[in-house]
């Protein structure tokens, strides 16, 4: 009778632990990160930041496009998957190659099985089919919009079961880099009716991710050390070895050029992962959907579908969670 009892009591304190367990996976956001993660450096901060943010995130995969910066779609791979690496986190996330070229060059091409892309593009659409109105997939993008305006053109039944994020785009005012890089692929978005944010970039103003910059100086005096150590170390894009992020941190704002005096960079990217986890480091605003025609932002008031705009970000707050989390995971 004893041992039933035992038993009986084990039983119960295991279901129970599953349902803990399976309460606390709901809570976390289900996310892809669609990154060109070879363009700079602020990529790179985003993931480790993102992966790292795992008690918020339930990354189901990282995939990757191509820029005009950083070489092909290999090179973007193998930056995102040192960052991996160096997050200790190579056999929990998986990694995608994307597009090389841009949407007007491909769409025509999706019946073929290996398009350019098709890995990110089939993978978005496999996870997002598993999803619904009421319970969407964060799609966090950072470059441009490639991979995802093919996963809605190859299988428009995805668009309703997306909640798309973008990390892009001056508006009102036009040019940025990851817009000027697809811009039909953004258009082409932008006329669905698809969940559709962006954390505006403006270059140059108080207002959008731009201004979440941090100075060489405190990238060398904050991040040495920081994050995960790994026992085989991996070598940098610069060269070098490397077995933890804020080591590899250093080395990026020690090979990267600065367009001002106080040796400044935006973590654009970083930003927007910040946001997604928490809405009030940023203020949000709903418009009538615009699109662009000849580089210029036409608005079209009357238009019943809207968009949100991201801007106004709390650099202080999002800088701060960026060093919390490094030191969080630093043993």
């Amino acid at each position: 009778m004893k041992q039933i009892y035992i038993f009986l009591v084990c039983l119960i304190a295991g279901i129970l632990c599953v349902c803990c367990d399976n309460n606390e996976a709901s809570k976390k956001i289900d996310i892809i990160f669609d990154t060109d993660a070879n363009n700079e450096l602020d990529d790179q901060h985003a993931i480790a930041y993102l992966i790292l943010n795992d008690s918020v995130f339930n990354v189901l995969g990282i995939t990757t496009n191509a820029t005009g910066n950083g070489g092909n779609v290999d090179e973007h791979y193998k930056e995102a998957e040192r960052i991996i690496m160096l997050c200790d986190k190579l056999d929990q996330i998986k990694l995608f190659k994307g597009a090389n070229r841009s949407f007007e060059r491909i769409k025509n091409s999706l019946s073929d099985p290996q398009f350019d892309g098709y890995q990110s593009v089939d993978f978005i659409i496999e996870q997002a089919l598993k999803y619904n109105k009421k319970n969407k997939l964060t799609v966090l993008a950072v470059g441009k919009l490639t991979n995802i305006a093919l996963a809605l053109e190859k299988n428009p039944e995805i668009t309703d079961k997306i909640r798309l994020v973008w990390l892009g785009a001056n508006y009102p005012h036009p040019g940025e880099y990851n817009l000027d890089n697809d811009i039909p692929s953004m258009n082409y978005l932008l006329n669905t009716n698809v969940e559709f944010e962006i954390a505006t970039v403006r270059y140059g103003e108080k207002s959008g991710t731009d201004a979440v910059r941090v100075t060489k100086n405190y990238i060398n005096t904050t991040m040495p050390g920081l994050g995960p150590v790994i026992k085989n170390p991996i070598i940098g894009r610069h060269g070098g070895e490397f077995n933890n992020f804020g080591d590899y941190s250093v080395n990026l704002f020690e090979h990267i050029d600065y367009p001002d005096s106080i040796q400044s960079r935006a973590l654009y990217d970083m930003a927007a992962v910040a946001i997604v986890k928490n809405p009030a480091w940023a203020t949000k605003t709903e418009i009538p959907c615009p699109i662009m025609e000849n580089r210029v932002w036409v608005e079209r008031p009357d238009n019943k579908r809207k968009i949100i705009l991201w801007e106004n970000f709390d650099k202080e707050s999002i800088i701060d969670d960026l060093y919390k989390t490094l030191r969080r995971n630093t043993p």
